[in-house]
């Protein structure tokens, strides 16, 4: 079964081997996109799948579908040290969650202006490139709940 998997922001899509991380960059956890966030002031995240939040961190969380599929959105870069200032959880660990939902709020220009990059990465969890299917190209410009891959 396929999963249609959606921007979780609003930004400009990055291609994974743009994303200046070597972890993402190299697709360690797994292949997908990313999004460099629009907008400045306070900017929601909403979940990219229907399915069960299994980790939320304030910068960063997996959703899995119900076929087992995880999904990984990581909001920013070395946005860990920031120990979840500047960012709000609207839900928790184990909710029930559908597409579009709102999950974290936070402040990406701030994280800029704190000399770190707000690119989210967007990863198919144990997925292969070969799996997905980019419904966008990088350089795109994207809304939240916009198609970005499906995963079969």
């Amino acid at each position: 079964m396929s999963v249609r998997v959606l921007a979780p922001v609003a930004g400009t899509v990055v291609a994974m081997t743009d994303v200046p991380d070597p972890v993402f960059a190299g697709s360690i956890v797994g292949p997908g996109i990313a999004i460099d966030p629009d907008g400045a002031g306070e900017v929601d995240v909403v979940s990219p799948v229907d399915g069960t939040i299994v980790k939320l961190h304030p910068h960063a969380f997996v959703v899995v579908t119900a076929d087992g599929k995880g999904v990984l959105v990581h909001l920013g870069l070395d946005t860990v040290q920031l120990e979840g200032q500047g960012f709000t959880l609207h839900a928790q660990e184990k909710d029930t969650v559908t597409a579009g939902q709102r999950l974290v709020s936070w402040h990406p220009t701030e994280v800029k202006t704190g000399g770190r990059s707000p690119v989210s990465p967007v990863v198919a969890l144990e997925g292969t490139e070969e799996s997905l299917s980019l419904a966008v190209e990088p350089g795109a410009q994207v809304v939240a709940g916009d198609e970005l891959f499906t995963w079969g």
